[in-house]
């Protein structure tokens, strides 16, 4: 349809994942843009290479040709392209996938910049004029939703949540990912992170934790969960201390039974 896909949900559930293996199915170029505060157009869209125009003035000066050089120092070749403006810029194999990534993290004026991106596809540059797609990329926004995003963002896009996979499917992932790992161990990590997900922690463990839990214990050459494994590894799993310290050895040990008992299920 021509429009961004929004992502939101919880960090770690593969918001950003989907961009790049969208990229990778297609054959496209991935440009990504990393959202923070403080977040301007010198960093996102353009900036003029001052270097390069001060050496061009001084060469006018020294040659005597500065007849057009206002003209010349603003020309395209000055240009330092970043991400939104290299992804209205034709591209070999197709238009790209273009990745706003977390840009709740961004702060609110720059949602409104975003907005002739979003609707026309097009960049205005004073100095130069327009600079307007000819094939739209394909844009995904993610977002954490550490705070909302406005609406008229919202409306310009496609919207979709990103929830934790069930079981079967986050299964799926780790055999794809996470190859190396039994698979009888594989099914007791995907059920003991299920089970985890359901208590009452200040961060839940993403698909990101997941799969790089499963290649710790594949380092380790892990054959089945226990306590002691768990307690030596739960760092991969848990980031914060609170949560850590709320996982007592009890209560590991009823969570590697659920996660062995829904594995042999």
């Amino acid at each position: 349809m021509g429009k961004p896909l929004f992502l939101e949900g919880e960090p770690g559930t593969g918001k950003t994942e989907i961009a790049k293996v969208l990229a990778h199915a297609l054959g496209r170029r991935l440009l990504r843009l990393q959202c923070y505060e403080g977040l301007d157009t010198a960093a996102a869209v353009y900036e003029w290479n001052y270097a390069a125009q001060m050496i061009e003035i001084r060469l006018a000066d020294a040659t005597g040709a500065k007849a057009d050089l206002a003209a010349d120092i603003f020309a395209p070749r000055f240009l330092i392209k970043r991400p939104l403006l290299e992804a209205l810029e034709p591209q070999a194999g197709g238009p790209p996938v273009l990745l706003i990534d977390e840009l709740d993290r961004a702060d609110e004026p720059f949602e409104a910049f975003l907005l002739e991106i979003l609707s026309d596809y097009q960049v205005t540059v004073p100095e130069i004029g327009t600079i307007r797609a000819e094939r739209p990329p394909i844009v995904i926004i993610t977002s954490n939703r550490t705070r909302e995003i406005h609406d008229a963002v919202k409306r310009r896009c496609l919207y979709h949540w990103v929830d934790y996979p069930g079981l079967e499917r986050e299964l799926e992932i780790l055999k794809a990912k996470a190859p190396a790992l039994a698979p009888e161990l594989t099914r007791q990590v995907a059920a003991f992170v299920q089970a985890l997900r359901g208590e009452d922690l200040f961060k839940r463990p993403g698909v990101a934790e997941t799969i790089d839990w499963a290649a710790a214990l594949a380092a380790l050459d892990t054959v089945e969960l226990t306590p002691e494994t768990v307690r030596d590894t739960i760092g991969v799993l848990l980031k914060y201390q609170d949560d850590i310290a709320r996982l007592t050895t009890g209560e590991t040990a009823r969570l590697i039974d659920e996660a062995r008992a829904k594995a042999a299920a």
